[in-house]
């Protein structure tokens, strides 16, 4: 489980930043043609292998998630922060959004037909994200699929870095080895997209996304 100081320094933090984040990102896919297009893949892959639904983990303001009820899907939210998910409901009234954390979702065992998880790994110390992604496994039914994205490290021999996240302390990942706890956590990689940083960026690393399969 999450240390609980971690967990609730995370959450009232991101409680004060509320209405700053949502300020900023609400809009952020209407200038990101490659993050339109990485969702969409993510959404024909878990309509391919059965449909069924999808949690959006760390939702945030639920941006994302209102994006993945247009293309579709049967699309809810869960996150840390009471005040986000407040912001997410006034936004998105015809959605599913509820308080909850990643090492303990409130989700039957093979209940959904995918998971994602954007840059909602990146505030918990490394030595719990292998419970994480066996909690992502629990809930995904066989062939279901998890999208997971994350800042890159830039260094094979350091695979996690911590860096000075503008919310709340954070970590990056070198992809090869968070992909390999993927692996260990039975969600095979099914593909992956390193995006540049550019000067208009928010964020300042390359940001990946790795695309993994549950095995059946």
């Amino acid at each position: 489980m999450i240390e609980d100081d971690t967990l609730n320094n995370t959450r009232e933090a991101y409680d004060a930043a509320a209405a700053l984040y949502t300020e900023l990102f609400s809009d952020v896919l209407r200038d990101s043609p490659l993050d339109r297009a990485i969702l969409g893949v993510f959404a024909e892959a878990v309509r391919a292998s059965g449909d069924g639904q999808v949690a959006d983990l760390g939702c945030g303001p639920g941006h994302i998630t209102a994006h993945l009820a247009e293309l579709g899907l049967a699309a809810f939210g869960v996150d840390a922060s009471p005040v986000m998910i407040e912001t997410a409901r006034q936004a998105h009234p015809r959605l599913r959004f509820d308080v909850g954390t990643m090492a303990a979702l409130d989700i039957p065992d093979g209940e959904l037909g995918g998971v994602l998880s954007r840059w909602s790994i990146i505030h918990t110390p490394p030595r719990e994200v292998p419970a994480i992604l066996a909690e992502f496994r629990r809930v995904l039914a066989p062939g279901g699929h998890l999208l997971i994205g994350f800042s890159a490290g830039e260094d094979a021999s350091h695979p996690t870095q911590v860096f000075d996240h503008k919310v709340a302390p954070a970590y990056r990942w070198w992809p090869d080895h968070l992909a390999g706890l993927l692996r260990t956590a039975g969600l095979a990689e099914v593909a992956r997209t390193v995006r540049e940083p550019e000067p208009t960026d928010q964020r300042q690393f390359k940001e990946v996304h790795l695309l993994a399969r549950k095995s059946e």
